[in-house]
């Protein structure tokens, strides 16, 4: 799945209303949230405790990359770790595939991690004393798995990241961004089928983040992993993820594709993180077109065959190319059918981040 909706698939993660209050009176504190709707602050000062996650409420769909992003202290690395009860919530559930993680026993969900849920950090924890191949395979080894088939398994999840010929080595002797290999290595090597990454490329040189990231991108479209991705950074975000929530002291203020995101921020916060973001690559021609029967009523015309073709899931960075051989609007068909007209005044719109500025009869725009 890229840059959709977890809609139609299969719900994998569910998380519903999750509280995580950080106090000695946290019991107290919720208690008193849900029956006077008290603010964080006013939470601080009543009952000396912290808001870490606030009436969070999401849900990730079987092979979706949902990234997670917002600035230091707005709760997302605190609300991936409920995921796999790395952290007891104060109130709510987290469901994985039906089944309420709280409600496990710690057999049950030592089970659970180890055969569902792979973790991806900053910080790989490598052991220094194995092997990058002992390293990889250490969870299989954990589970029983025979030396023969935890070898093959190792060469394989060691391919899968590029590091051929360093399965001998030791931690110490690698660079960051092939240490971080060896963590993605080790979360593939598991095969769970969600996988939790936070931050895993944040400390690392630019050049070296994106080549992992397409590394990550590449992996994710061959394994159809269902991904929670935790980010500071929104073009990280924008990049990775299917979704992006956005969160903000503890709450998830917007949850939407990139495109959405970007052009239809929910608040003033949203619309300060994305002002300088290119729409370009993000946003479609679906989003900026003028519909078919709409054109033709302000127009008085039909699409001509010399206008040029494109389909709804062109960029703008696309149309742009287009638009710039001809005079004529921009014809957007789906099954070969028209279906809606770009003008190059709706192009500058999009340009411009005013997509959802649709022409109107009265002012003739778009002309």
């Amino acid at each position: 799945m890229r840059k959709g909706s977890s809609s139609s698939a299969e719900v994998v993660i569910d998380c519903k209303n999750l509280w995580k209050i950080f106090g000695e009176k946290a019991s107290e504190a919720i208690a008193a949230v849900r029956e006077q709707k008290l603010s964080k602050v006013e939470i601080r000062d009543r009952f000396d405790c912290i808001v870490g996650v606030q009436d969070a409420s999401f849900q990730v769909g079987r092979g979706e990359v949902f990234c997670i992003m917002g600035l230091s202290g707005s709760g997302k690395s605190t609300l991936i770790r409920h995921v796999n009860r790395l952290i007891e919530p104060t109130h709510g559930q987290i469901l994985i595939e039906g089944i309420d993680v709280n409600a496990l026993s710690a057999t049950q969900l030592r089970s659970m991690r180890a055969e569902k849920i792979g973790m991806v950090f900053q910080n790989m924890a490598l052991m220094p004393h194995r092997t990058v191949r002992d390293n990889v395979v250490f969870s299989l080894e954990i589970r029983g798995i025979d030396k023969e088939e935890r070898n093959r398994v190792a060469l394989n999840a060691i391919d899968a990241v590029d590091l051929n010929g360093w399965d001998a080595c030791y931690p110490d002797e690698l660079s960051g961004g092939m240490q971080q290999r060896v963590g993605l290595a080790r979360a593939i090597a598991a095969d769970p089928a969600i996988l939790l990454m936070d931050e895993p490329f944040s400390a690392l040189d630019p050049l070296i983040r994106r080549q992992l990231q397409d590394k990550f991108m590449s992996l994710s479209e061959e394994m159809h992993k269902t991904t929670l991705f935790i980010t500071h950074d929104l073009d990280e975000a924008i990049r990775i993820g299917d979704r992006i929530a956005i969160m903000k002291d503890g709450a998830l203020v917007q949850v939407g594709t990139p495109e959405e995101i970007v052009t239809n921020p929910a608040d003033d916060y949203v619309a300060d993180f994305v002002a300088g973001i290119s729409k370009l690559e993000l946003v479609s021609a679906a989003k900026i077109m003028e519909p078919l029967g709409h054109f033709r009523q302000r127009r008085g015309e039909d699409p001509k065959e010399d206008w040029p073709e494109a389909r709804p899931d062109y960029s703008l960075d696309e149309l742009v190319d287009l638009s710039i051989a001809t005079q004529h609007p921009i014809v957007i068909k789906a099954d070969g059918k028209p279906i809606g007209i770009v003008t190059k005044n709706a192009l500058l719109r999009g340009i411009q981040g005013k997509a959802d500025e649709s022409p109107t009869l009265e002012t003739g725009a778009g002309q």
